[in-house]
């Protein structure tokens, strides 16, 4: 029995194969770990090229995009411009245009003084031509600030001078206009010039 295990303890392993003793792992040899690592490295470039690939079509796509992205916001950024510019050219056309008819009936008024005879028929038509033009004002936004006996307000309206007060319940309060002020929607556009009691 012993001799038997003396037999396979001393046999030798076949050419080109070593054998780890018991309970230690198999060693290789050197040309094997050698193949192994050849094909992992292989494989490890195979799919770093592949990966760069893809990175580099992606860049591509983001590139183009972003060229794109920009031409487009040039394209606009210059339309933009060139309608601000045309805006602010003939922005108020609108408004001449409308106050066109209005200029119309002053000359019609003028060249009818020369004839007209009848003070009280020119009168009347001055004082239409006055109520076409406040309603094209009114109609374009434009409003006249109230100033009788309206108490002295610095957003609203510029002294020019100060009066004594006719009674003590007008002071501070605007006895006379000498130039109408003006809103254009909601927004002072000329002052009011008044005459305040003090």
């Amino acid at each position: 029995m012993s001799k038997n295990k003396k037999k396979r303890t001393d046999e030798k392993p076949l050419s080109g194969q070593q054998s780890a003793p018991a309970g230690e792992p198999e060693v290789r040899t050197t040309q094997e770990t050698s193949a192994d690592g050849c094909d992992n490295q292989a494989g490890e470039q195979e799919k770093l090229a592949q990966e760069l690939d893809e990175l580099k079509a992606k860049y591509a796509q983001l590139n183009d995009t972003y060229l794109r992205s920009r031409a487009e916001f040039e394209n606009y950024r210059k339309r933009s411009l060139s309608e601000k510019a045309e805006l602010i050219k003939n922005g108020g056309e609108r408004v001449l245009v409308d106050l066109l008819p209005v200029i119309d009936d002053f000359e019609r008024g003028l060249a009818a003084m020369d004839k007209a005879e009848d003070i009280a028929a020119l009168k009347e038509g001055m004082g239409i031509v006055y109520n076409k033009l406040q309603s094209f004002l009114k109609k374009n936004g434009v409003e006249a600030i109230e100033t009788q006996d309206q108490p002295f307000n610095t957003d609203l309206h510029e002294a020019i001078a100060m009066m004594p007060a006719p009674e003590d319940g007008m002071k501070g309060k605007i006895i006379d206009c000498t130039q109408k002020g003006y809103y254009l929607n909601e927004k002072v556009i000329r002052f009011a010039k008044v005459v305040v009691a003090q």
